[in-house]
């Protein structure tokens, strides 16, 4: 409504403007003008518009006497109202058949916009020529109906192309922001989907702990000491234990089942085109890179781009090792992706190479381990340490690898992770 209102007063303040850009082509008080181009404009973006037109006929009347007054000798209010009311019967007559065509709900056909505002805006140049012929006494002649038909036509479909031209940047620009909210999206449930992995992890090895607790308790009952003493009260905070660690498994076996019911459905929008999710990853990480002031450049290779792999499992593997090549580079560097599949198009790779640093000998063994880290932030405090493992967790659970390599002078550092292609594709 705020912005219909914003519309309108603009049409009101800019329309009487516009009109005092004219010509006379009949040598009489009947002008063209840009008036009734900016009127034509307006009126496409207002859905009230035989008000918009009737209020914006009045003003402009009235501004046009107000603009008598001040610049001409001899005034009359009468004979300057005279001379102006036909305008007003143009632009009534010109919302009138606006409104009553429909025209703003014809938006998706533009031809017909075009061809239904020059109907209108003939009609109205005729509307106002029969009230001036009245009003001065004179003869409406037919000659003139050419020459406005030709100017309607022109006025028409130039004011046309420019409303679609802002229409057309306006559907781009939301265009590109659904996009970025689409891809803020993926990343956020590619992150939810690698969660939900590692609890998964978790509560199998609740239950595990759980069972030994239980297995434990039923031993400790069975156990009697040589003075004849036992340890069932021991047993029985053994089992009260037990019951916390159920507990707390039920408790995230509820998140898990949400979190679940939010990612895992196999549906048609799980599924993306290679080369637009590694489009994606490089995006963001291009961005998470210009965060901390790091200027790293990406290459990517992607040999199957329409290749439709599942979003969050490629999303959540890919982008964790970039984002540690990513990390790994001090100042600047290059972090390339490769996405081939081998001779027997039944195996994918995917392998991502930076020339950061490199890796220490002494934690190449230990870099895949749940909590190992060497990255720590400003202030010291170490990462969480759970990205590899969870790369190397999910691979294996895919019936996949992952191998790390270096070159002999440690200029390069190369994850390469090989899965069976029918565990990333869409089923069917």
């Amino acid at each position: 409504m705020r912005e219909t209102i914003s519309i309108l007063l603009l049409m009101l303040i800019a329309v009487p403007i516009a009109g005092e850009l004219k010509f006379h082509p009949f040598q009489d008080d009947f002008r063209i003008s840009f008036g009734t181009t900016a009127f034509f404009f307006f009126l496409l973006w207002l859905r009230p518009s035989l008000v918009a037109g009737i209020v914006t006929g009045i003003i402009v009347v009235l501004f046009r006497i107000v603009l008598d007054f001040l610049c001409g000798d001899v005034f009359s209010f009468l004979s300057s109202l005279q001379m102006h009311f036909p305008a007003f019967c143009y632009y009534a007559t010109f919302a009138c058949l606006f409104s009553l065509f429909r025209v703003n709900t014809l938006h998706h056909r533009p031809l017909w916009v075009g061809l239904l505002g020059t109907g209108a805006e003939i009609a109205a140049n005729l509307v106002e020529l029969s009230f001036r012929a009245v009003s001065l006494e004179g003869v409406l002649r037919l000659e003139v109906v050419g020459p406005i038909a030709v100017i309607a036509l022109i006025r028409s479909f130039f004011v046309l192309s420019f409303f679609n031209m802002i229409q057309l940047r306006q559907a781009k620009w939301m265009e590109k922001q659904q996009r970025n909210r689409n891809e803020q999206m993926l990343m956020l449930i590619s992150n939810l989907y690698e969660e939900a992995v590692l609890l998964k992890k978790t509560l199998h090895q609740v239950e595990e702990i759980t069972r030994d607790c239980y297995e434990l308790y039923r031993e400790m009952n069975e156990v009697e000491h040589k003075d004849g003493t036992t340890n069932k009260r021991y047993a029985k905070r053994l089992l009260s234990l037990a019951g916390q660690v159920h507990e707390v498994k039920k408790d995230n076996q509820r998140i898990y089942a949400g979190l679940s019911k939010l990612i895992s459905d196999e549906k048609e929008r799980d599924y993306m085109p290679l080369g637009e999710l590694i489009a994606i990853i490089v995006q963001g990480q291009r961005k998470y890179a210009k965060l901390l002031e790091k200027d790293i450049q990406f290459e990517t290779n992607v040999e199957v781009p329409y290749l439709a792999c599942h979003i969050y499992t490629t999303l959540s593997l890919i982008n964790n090792l970039v984002g540690n090549s990513v990390e790994a580079i001090r100042d600047r560097g290059m972090v390339s992706i490769v996405a081939s599949i081998d001779e027997s198009r039944e195996w994918i790779h995917f392998v991502v190479t930076d020339d950061g640093p490199g890796i220490v000998v002494k934690d190449k063994e230990l870099l895949f381990m749940p909590g190992f880290t060497t990255k720590y932030d400003v202030s010291g405090r170490p990462s969480t340490g759970i990205g590899l493992s969870y790369v190397k967790e999910v691979t294996a659970s895919l019936q996949g690898m992952i191998d790390l390599s270096e070159d002999l002078c440690g200029q390069t550092t190369q994850f390469c992770i090989r899965l069976p292609i029918a565990t990333l594709i869409q089923k069917g």
